[in-house]
């Protein structure tokens, strides 16, 4: 993997189901908002579709969709299977390796004619690619600061400082934590304390609680006001090293 410096985010999560591509488009369409020129990559992407130009991801059509991107979707995503799957398995089943020189060439293209990048993985960080490399290699490769989307339930606080942890042991900036779905009527401890642990408890800044907005549905397009709302008190320009 030899993927170019470019500023930029990397989004991760605790677990698949999280979130990370709505919080990763909502990103991108709030830069893209104020007049950048935005590269979305999912290098990655199991449980893909047939279509017209192929296998086609929904994630990869929501991140091309919030940047208003004009990549071909195979440059937004150039490795695509359709088991749904850890990316070990699916190659496995489908006996297709993944092609790391597609995924360089994309990525290289993205950077050469952005200004700046949101890349999305897969799953979680521990997720495995190959029996070498997981998801976490694939983020120290892109040099991107890390952002870590969580889910607001019981046990959120487990799984997020043991990611924050795995990041951390490959020496990544890690810009901080997004908790997504969060219900505000729900009064449970565990949850209406897990904002306040994870950023004591992690050393980590808590970017966003996002709230659940039942209007969003990432496969139909659909990017909820209240998502990006609750995004825009921080400043991602700065987060993503511009």
């Amino acid at each position: 993997m030899n993927f170019p410096e470019k500023p930029g985010l990397f989004i991760t999560g605790t677990d698949t189901g999280v979130g990370k591509t709505l919080i990763a488009g909502a990103i991108a369409r709030i830069l893209v908002e104020s007049g950048l020129k935005v590269g979305v990559f999912k290098p990655i992407a199991t449980g893909c579709r047939h279509s017209r130009e192929g296998l086609v991801s929904s994630d990869a059509e929501f991140l091309a969709y919030c940047a208003d991107c004009d990549y071909p979707l195979s440059t937004v995503n150039p490795v695509t299977y359709i088991t749904s799957a850890a990316p070990i398995v699916a190659a496995d089943y489908e006996r297709r390796e993944i092609n790391f020189e597609e995924i360089n060439s994309a990525y290289n293209y993205i950077c050469q004619t952005c200004q700046l990048v949101i890349v999305e993985g897969i799953g979680g960080v521990r997720v495995p690619v190959t029996e070498e490399i997981d998801v976490l290699n694939l983020a120290a490769g892109f040099q991107l600061p890390v952002v870590i989307v969580c889910r607001p339930e019981l046990g959120t606080i487990n799984h997020t400082l043991l990611t924050i942890d795995a990041v951390r042991s490959k020496n990544l900036s890690l810009a901080g934590v997004v908790i997504n779905g969060y219900d505000e009527l729900k009064t449970e401890p565990a949850e209406t304390t897990a904002p306040q642990v994870i950023a004591r408890c992690g050393n980590v800044d808590i970017l966003a609680v996002v709230p659940f907005d039942e209007a969003v549905d990432v496969k139909q397009g659909l990017l909820g006001e209240v998502v990006i709302e609750s995004l825009l008190e921080r400043d991602w320009h700065k987060l993503a090293g511009l």
